[in-house]
């Protein structure tokens, strides 16, 4: 199974993001309990995280309800991630 790559992230003052791309190794999609689409790897520190060459791919979707979730797995192929509301989301959600 091919993993989704980070096309672009708004939530620039996260610790991993570089001119709006991710440069984490993988991030993970889903809060606490699986219903909700935001970025559980969001942190907001002013340590720079992230090797800037890499951009980085879905590593685990807990949102078991969305279309892309594949055995938990995202198969978008790419992903948009951006506010909502307050917090960072996957905007590639699309509930089944």
């Amino acid at each position: 199974m091919m993993t989704s790559k980070i096309a672009s992230c708004e939530v620039v003052e996260c610790a991993y993001n570089k001119k709006k791309l991710c440069h984490a190794k993988a991030i993970t999609v889903g809060d606490n309990v699986g219903v909700h689409a935001m970025c559980d790897t969001y942190l907001k520190t002013d340590i720079a995280g992230g090797e800037e060459s890499q951009i980085a791919e879905v590593g685990a979707c807990k949102v078991s309800a969305c279309r892309h979730n594949e055995e938990l797995e995202c198969v978008a192929g790419a992903i948009k991630v951006g506010y909502h509301t307050d917090h960072p989301d996957c905007m590639t959600f699309i509930q089944r």
